[in-house]
């Protein structure tokens, strides 16, 4: 279940305890913050680094895919 927040917290207790919240997530936990019961708000681990050769990597097969037939590029500078 990727993004599913583990514990949920009432924005009072939230406040109360945010360095511990932020602690754990920093450790990998997802943490929801309610108001009345409704998730307003999560506090998550922060996406994985990635090095510049990864980024191109990745970039790489978009940058080769042939422009759709009937888009004209030429109006978006």
């Amino acid at each position: 279940m990727r993004g599913a927040v583990v514990r949920r917290y009432e924005l009072s207790e939230a406040k109360e305890r945010l360095s511990e919240l932020v602690e754990r997530a920093s450790r990998g936990e997802r943490i929801g913050i309610t108001v009345h019961g409704k998730l307003v708000a999560k506090i998550t681990p922060p996406p994985e680094a990635m090095d510049l050769k990864e980024a191109f990597e990745e970039i790489e097969p978009i940058r080769k895919r042939k422009t759709p037939p009937g888009y004209d590029s030429q109006g978006l500078d």
